[in-house]
């Protein structure tokens, strides 16, 4: 299987959102406004397809097939930490104009990192390395767009992305904390 990784465009919502929402769970619910998971998946295609936001196809490369580059393998959500605070006061005014409760999106990178906000593999193809090869991917966008620091945020009990990670060179740098609950906060220099 011959395996590249592209831009996402408008067409890829149907398959894209599903995978960000395996990958976020929980901060889908804040990030929507929405606690069903067929509406989460709805929001998160609208989002999607939209310029101003983190999960805006602008900010989502997709893994495929040469064979069938129309079926998306995975995803790799990627984007400046200072472009991150600019996305969430959008979405939080996306958020405010759906009379959702208003709420605090919270800071998920420093302003000199370049973030993989998600990174997720259809189950489908898991344990075939293409998670390793969005994450390498991620470093050569980082690199070229000038930054030396690629970093992501894991919750406390995956220990075994933990592993993951820093099997490939990230190494927790500090506590973070997302819609309260525990992160490990990684880093990869480069």
């Amino acid at each position: 299987m011959s395996i590249y990784i592209r831009n996402a465009n408008l067409e890829d919502a149907n398959q894209v959102a599903p995978l960000i929402y395996d990958a976020i769970g929980e901060i889908a619910k804040r990030l929507t406004g929405e606690t069903i998971k067929h509406k989460i998946i709805d929001q998160l295609e609208f989002l999607f397809c939209q310029k101003d936001n983190r999960h805006s196809y602008l900010n989502t490369y997709v893994a495929v097939q040469e064979e069938n580059p129309n079926v998306v393998l995975g995803i790799l959500v990627l984007y400046s930490g200072e472009d991150g605070l600019a996305m969430d006061l959008s979405l939080q005014k996306w958020l405010q104009n759906k009379n959702t409760k208003l709420i605090q999106i919270d800071q998920e990178a420093h302003y000199d990192e370049f973030y993989v906000d998600t990174i997720c593999v259809h189950d489908n193809y898991r344990g075939l390395g293409i998670g390793t090869k969005l994450l390498h991917f991620a470093e050569e966008v980082a690199s070229q767009k000038g930054f030396t620091k690629l970093a992501l945020n894991v919750e406390t009990e995956k220990v075994n992305a933990r592993r993951l990670y820093e099997r490939i060179g990230y190494v927790v740098v500090e506590p973070w904390t997302i819609i309260g609950e525990p992160f490990h906060h990684m880093v990869k220099k480069i």
